[in-house]
């Protein structure tokens, strides 16, 4: 085992060690012919939590968690390996496959390879999860230079697998940390840099996350602003000044021209995109961050694209605060395989909410939970006025920890009854806003879900403490399963 690897030693597990390539058969490829399909698949036994230790004491790497969470598992809410990765301050961020259920079709795909950008040092792992799912080991390291040299693009973010054989990572920025965004294209046998997916031609445009959804010939993407802004923190000497993103940028999927672009606000920093999983459907959502705001957006009857505000999370009036007022701060949303639901996480504020998105032009808040947070009863925060609650939360404590930190990225099992949260955003950010959390490390949780009625509560069996991991106090982020989740499978 590398030097890199850290795993629980001496103990057993059932099944398959590589449980995709039962997923792979000589029927068809990877994941799941159809959301509703995907809902009948086997219970998560594992989740693979990236890690951060950029910008802490330990000075140590980030690194791949793999964390059991079979509740039949003697190591049931443990970390069973770590992967650690050989450089420092990378930044993990936002993972994904190099076949996904986008590639169901193809038999010759598997899910065996786990894509990891950086948005700190512009570099991209790759890492083997198809050898063992329990202990998975690095096998490409694709290095900033020659990303940079073939395509211009740094501060990586998400990476999602194309049904052409290629995985597609956007780029925030340049390697100066200019709001020069794009999409970068690898080779999925490879991995060979082949260039950028979007047309030089369009011009230079804001960059974060997309989403695409080819039986519509569109692709979508969002903006945070410009990296050399946001990687000091958040400052509101930046705001009115073009620095954050405002427009959800249409894409040609056929052409790759950019046809369109939708402006949600200024200063909103459109984040987190995601269409509902039917692949019929032209309906999707969109997080806006800074606004703390939720817009749907659609195709018209006459083909054009546009969006509407649907979810409005007010601001706090507060004292003992940065900011005279607290904004929600929606860092992540997650929508059910059904289309039924859509969470998300107010990351100050520190809830997570469930919304009925039946009708996607009028969601119905059905659930909410706070399982940390800034406004806590007993903290330096005062809530002067409060359009949404009577009174402040009482501080958030599960199995004798007091919980640092708000809730921030999700992931829902496959069945939509079990959704987990961690609490990291980015070491910037994480040190402005939580800077106990950035000493102490942060948790996974899991909140069971009504999936009939709607409702949201705390398991308090399931708790992952990573302030006591043996590297040092880690900060957790993204979450993946070994077969595919609800925000890696795009179907075609």
């Amino acid at each position: 085992m590398s030097k890199l690897q850290n795993k629980v030693p001496d103990v057993q597990y059932p099944g398959q060690r590589n449980p995709n390539k039962g997923h792979c058969g000589p029927s068809h490829g990877p994941g799941y012919a159809s959301p509703l399909d995907a809902m009948k698949g086997p219970r998560e036994r594992l989740i693979y939590v990236q890690c951060i230790l950029t910008g802490s004491e330990s000075r140590q790497p980030d690194y791949l968690a793999t964390v059991d969470v079979d509740p039949e598992s003697p190591c049931y809410c443990k970390v069973i390996h770590r992967l650690q990765m050989p450089y420092l301050d990378d930044e993990l961020h936002h993972s994904g496959w190099n076949a996904c259920s986008s590639c169901f079709g193809d038999t010759s795909k598997e899910r065996n390879r786990l894509v990891l950008p950086c948005l700190g040092s512009g570099r991209v792992y790759v890492v083997d999860t198809g050898t063992d799912q329990y202990a998975p080991s690095l096998c490409k390291i694709i290095e900033p230079r020659e990303i940079i040299e073939k395509t211009n693009l740094s501060f990586l973010h998400t990476s999602h697998c194309l049904g052409s054989g290629e995985v597609m990572i956007s780029g925030i920025g340049d390697a100066f940390g200019n709001g020069i965004g794009g999409l970068l294209l690898l080779d999925a046998e490879t991995w060979e840099v082949k260039g950028t997916w979007d047309c030089p031609e369009d011009g230079p445009v804001q960059m974060y996350d997309f989403w695409y959804q080819p039986r519509h010939n569109v692709l979508i993407t969002t903006e945070w602003g410009e990296p050399k802004f946001f990687i000091d923190g958040f400052k509101t000497e930046d705001l009115r000044k073009g620095r954050y993103g405002r427009y959800l940028n249409i894409w040609d999927w056929t052409t790759h021209r950019l046809l369109k672009s939708i402006d949600v606000g200024e200063d909103s920093a459109p984040l987190e995109i995601r269409f509902l999983h039917n692949p019929d459907s032209t309906h999707g959502f969109v997080g806006c961050t800074l606004e703390s705001s939720i817009h749907h957006f659609f195709k018209t009857e006459d083909g054009c694209w546009t969006a509407e505000k649907v979810i409005q999370v007010p601001n706090k009036k507060v004292s003992g605060w940065t900011f005279p007022e607290m904004p929600g701060f929606i860092v992540d949303i997650i929508i059910s395989m059904d289309d039924q639901y859509m969470y998300f996480s107010n990351w100050v504020h520190g809830d997570v909410r469930q919304y009925d998105i039946s009708n996607p032009h009028c969601p119905k808040l059905v659930g909410q939970v706070f399982v940390g947070g800034s406004i806590a009863k007993g903290g330096p925060v005062t809530v002067l006025e409060d359009p949404e609650l009577d009174s402040q939360p009482d501080p958030f404590v599960i199995q004798g920890k007091k919980v640092q930190g708000g809730p921030q990225m999700l992931q829902l099992s496959l069945d939509g009854r079990r959704l987990f949260v961690t609490n990291s955003l980015y070491t910037p950010w994480d040190k402005q806003f939580y800077p106990d959390m950035v000493k102490g490390g942060s948790v996974m949780l899991q909140l069971d879900v009504d999936t009939e009625h709607g409702g949201l509560c705390v398991n308090r069996e399931f708790l992952v403490d990573f302030g006591q991991e043996p590297f040092g106090p880690a900060r957790a982020h993204e979450m993946r399963y070994p077969s595919g989740d609800c925000t890696s499978d795009i179907f075609v």
